[in-house]
């Protein structure tokens, strides 16, 4: 409903540790989903009633402890994968910037300025006497900046000069389209949740528009009913944002190519790729600043992981309040600036691995794993009813 929520699965329970996190390169969270509630239910079979049918006996026995051995076969098979992973990287050189910006100040027109400037003296000043020197990319959060950043030429301006020549800043920004009648009068107005790629030219050069809107956040379903009740979405943009299609391949100078996720995107683990097509790296900007400081932005963060060791590909992080960081495609943090921090996360992009299992048969493995469970319901059934 309302293109889903899989937030914090019962199977991230099962992938807390780094070696069992690599089970996600078989099997992709859903699946696993399944296999951890009959894993940690297993157990409970050992002490239902005989005459329940639901478990009991050395069967129940038997079956708990087969679990808890495939279990322990999965940690150890993680902690093999590991132990031979080579630590490589791209020459792809990085910079995260966490800006800290409270939320509750975020808006206000007379915070725009200030904000910007604090995210350009961030980028160039964190470096030391070195600045952005060696830097290719710098990545700032989802709506970094309170205001139209592509309609704005004095901020594209401030942008082309802080970029060395040849890298680029990849920024979230909303982003206004609107569509003009023969006469020239306004005819549609359209507002999207943005990645904008800028060029050292303060040219925008490519454009990734978000394609998961969160329910009531950004957009209201039943919009016109809800609205004439006197409803809006938290976002405050009149209308709501509106989704753009995808999911789609990103270009990004000097890098390879990448797969954008705006905030809850990277939960969705069937749709972050382009169907047939591969990149090179995840690249995941968010505003994690409405959790405050509750679990949201660790479990936000804990899945984003997860997403990395599923596709076998680098994860890139931006984060306005935190948590920013670079992780292998091993769900190893490579570098890290944790929640209510304000600074950057400098590193090379790591490098990419080839298809994994879930990669080249995910769909067959979730749908295997949702027969087996319908095909033992039915069994149970027909015993209970024999």
């Amino acid at each position: 409903m309302l293109t889903g929520l899989p937030w914090n699965l019962v199977g991230y329970g099962l992938l807390a540790t780094l070696p069992l996190m690599q089970l996600a390169a078989l099997f992709g969270v859903y699946a696993l989903s399944l296999l951890a509630v009959i894993l940690f239910a297993s157990p409970l079979a050992i002490f239902a009633p005989r005459d329940s049918r639901l478990g009991g006996g050395r069967g129940a026995v038997a079956l708990a402890c087969a679990f808890l051995l495939l279990l322990g076969v999965g940690y150890v098979w993680g902690k093999r994968r590991l132990a031979g992973a080579p630590e490589e990287s791209t020459d792809t050189r990085l910079r995260i910037v966490q800006a800290d910006i409270d939320q509750a100040n975020k808006w206000r027109p007379e915070n725009a300025a200030p904000i910007f400037n604090e995210y350009i003296d961030l980028s160039k000043s964190a470096g030391g006497t070195r600045g952005l020197q060696g830097v290719n990319l710098v990545i700032w959060p989802e709506t970094a900046v309170p205001f139209l950043l592509a309609d704005s030429p004095d901020a594209l301006a401030a942008i082309g000069e802080l970029l060395p020549e040849g890298a680029s800043l990849l920024v979230g920004s909303a982003r206004l389209i609107e569509t003009r009648d023969e006469s020239g009068a306004i005819d549609e107005r359209r507002v999207y949740n943005s990645l904008l790629v800028i060029d050292d030219k303060a040219n925008v050069v490519s454009v990734y528009d978000k394609i998961h809107l969160v329910p009531f956040g950004e957009y209201l379903p039943f919009q016109d009913l809800l609205e004439s009740l006197g409803f809006m979405q938290m976002t405050g943009v009149r209308g709501g944002f509106s989704a753009g299609s995808g999911p789609r391949i990103l270009t990004v100078p000097r890098a390879p190519q990448a797969s954008p996720l705006i905030c809850y995107e990277i939960i969705f683990p069937d749709a972050i790729m382009v169907p047939g097509e591969r990149t090179g790296w995840l690249l995941n900007i968010t505003n994690d600043a409405w959790f405050g400081t509750s679990a949201g932005p660790y479990q936000h963060f804990q899945q984003a992981r997860i997403r990395a060791v599923e596709q076998g590909l680098p994860l890139v992080r931006a984060a306005n309040t935190g948590i920013s960081a670079i992780v292998d495609p091993y769900g190893r943090i490579v570098a890290e600036l944790g929640l209510g921090e304000r600074g950057v996360v400098d590193g090379l992009l790591p490098q990419a691995l080839k298809p994994t299992l879930f990669v080249r048969h995910g769909p067959k493995v979730e749908l295997s794993v949702l027969a087996l469970a319908l095909l033992s319901w039915f069994a149970y059934r027909v015993q209970r009813f024999a």
